[in-house]
């Protein structure tokens, strides 16, 4: 999540500076495609977790899993934007003191990484028990014998 971080914040300060006055429309497509890929990982994580495990009771922590990725990726790719963008590499990105970037970036791209991952995890092991009780269900529904003619 971090590379797709720091691609979203890279791709976004190259769009900035060559459109300005795009910037609202770009900042919500960076958003939307960053939280799309949390959503889409969390969900496979949400899935992989599931088939692995066939009670609800013996599933992994997803919840501290992608805490820790939330904060991992936020501190890596604040920390990548501001050394980047203070050093005169590319203008438009890391233009925040480095308290800032740190703890206020850090904080927003952690919510915006563990909320969609925590919600697609979820749907993910949705799917996964709905297909188990369907396949329980009929595993345990008695078929009908039909009478053979003599």
């Amino acid at each position: 999540m971090s590379i797709v971080q720091i691609a979203a914040r890279f791709i976004l300060g190259a769009v900035v500076i060559a459109a300005p006055l795009s910037k609202t429309l770009s900042t919500s497509l960076a958003l939307a495609a960053v939280v799309l890929i949390a959503i889409l990982w969390g969900g496979i994580d949400g899935i992989r977790d599931a088939r692995a495990h066939a009670d609800p009771d013996d599933y992994e922590d997803l919840t501290v899993r992608w805490l820790k990725a939330g904060l991992l990726a936020g501190f890596i790719s604040c920390l990548v934007s501001w050394i980047v963008g203070t050093a005169g590499w590319f203008n438009g990105i890391g233009q925040s003191s480095f308290a800032v970037e740190i703890f206020a970036g850090t904080s927003f791209i952690t919510l915006i990484i563990f909320v969609p991952a925590f919600f697609g995890a979820s749907i993910g092991r949705l799917i996964i028990r709905r297909e188990q009780r369907k396949a329980e269900r009929n595993a345990e529904a008695p078929t009908e014998q039909t009478p053979v003619a003599a």
